[in-house]
């Protein structure tokens, strides 16, 4: 487990909404509530992963993280400094250290760059004293650290596997020798069996380069192999944070609960553990009951939680939950 005394991102607080509507005046008449009050430290060299429904703020926190959106409130720090308030030259400098890995490479990549043009791309822009020479070397040494053969230098996207392309786009983020990666949904695209051979990859770039990564997913099977921390997502809020055998072994909240209860078990000897699950359906974002955003589905929803709003709160040591009943 990385060292917990050195968060490497410090996210304070962070809000956004999005105007879905307005009136003949401009003025918003609806709002759609996609992030709200997160706080969250990644720790240098750990694998956070953010699970959550479709729609839970999951994506819209990763653009917040690269200051790709700006926020209604809040910060996010990096290296200990907020990155909203850096003006562009110095932002230009701190994105350097912070890459991201979409969810699907085929239209992640150009199609009229060849795979080496691709890799070599941030070189040539931020690394502008390397020579010729020396940015093929770097673009060959990219390829191997992903596993791919140089010969697929000359290649196009369309010439390439999704697995291959995948491996590309991490060469991509790779290439300016970042601190933190985010990967938003990068396997969930791919066949399961690249799946395995993707999040292998990933592991083995974090321990040996001490990168952390901010990785989303939906899967709970994806999450359990790869993560250090699970942090739960619940329309924009945090509803649980923990290491990630406390989670799934020890879940606190009862949409965590949920979440695992759902996930298809291959040990027949354990498909008859307890079931847990949810009533109703999941609120839309623009109107999110009041209180506990969770109380319309929640099978242990007592009065108090229809007025008022759990905090994210140690429950016991490192494992954290939004729930008065835990």
């Amino acid at each position: 487990m990385p060292d917990s005394t050195k968060p490497l991102i410090k996210i304070t607080n962070l809000s956004k909404t999005f105007t879905v509507s307005k009136n003949i005046f401009g003025q918003a008449t609806k709002k759609l509530r996609a992030v709200s009050g997160i706080n969250l430290d990644i720790i240098a060299g750990e694998i956070l992963c953010v699970v959550g429904e479709s729609g839970c703020g999951k994506s819209t926190l990763a653009r917040l993280v690269l200051n790709l959106i700006k926020p209604d409130s809040g910060s996010v720090e990096f290296m200990g400094q907020n990155i909203f308030s850096l003006k562009a030259k110095d932002l230009i400098q701190a994105r350097q250290n912070m890459q991201m890995v979409f969810q699907n490479p085929f239209s992640s990549l150009d199609p009229r760059y060849k795979i080496f043009d691709t890799i070599a791309e941030p070189l040539k822009i931020h690394r502008k004293n390397l020579t010729k020479a020396e940015i093929q070397k770097k673009v060959f040494e990219l390829l191997k650290e992903v596993e791919l053969d140089e010969s697929i230098a000359d290649k196009y996207p369309h010439q390439c596997s999704g697995g291959q392309n995948q491996r590309v786009s991490i060469a991509r983020a790779l290439a300016l020798d970042p601190k933190f990666i985010i990967a938003d949904e990068a396997v969930s695209a791919l066949d399961v069996s690249i799946q395995y051979k993707i999040l292998e990859l990933f592991k083995r770039i974090q321990k040996e380069k001490n990168i952390s990564f901010l990785f989303i997913a939906h899967n709970l099977g994806v999450v359990k192999q790869i993560a250090d921390r699970v942090a739960v997502m619940y329309l924009g809020e945090i509803v649980e944070l923990g290491r990630t055998k406390d989670v799934f072994e020890k879940p606190l909240h009862p949409y965590t609960k949920a979440l695992i209860s759902s996930a298809p078990v291959p040990d027949p000897h354990q498909r008859d553990r307890p079931k847990f699950f949810l009533q109703g359906e999941l609120p839309k974002p623009t109107e999110i009951p009041s209180g506990c955003a969770f109380h319309s589905r929640c099978p242990i929803v007592q009065e108090k939680c229809l007025t008022a709003g759990p905090a994210l709160e140690a429950k016991s040591p490192d494992h954290l939950a939004s729930c008065f009943f835990v």
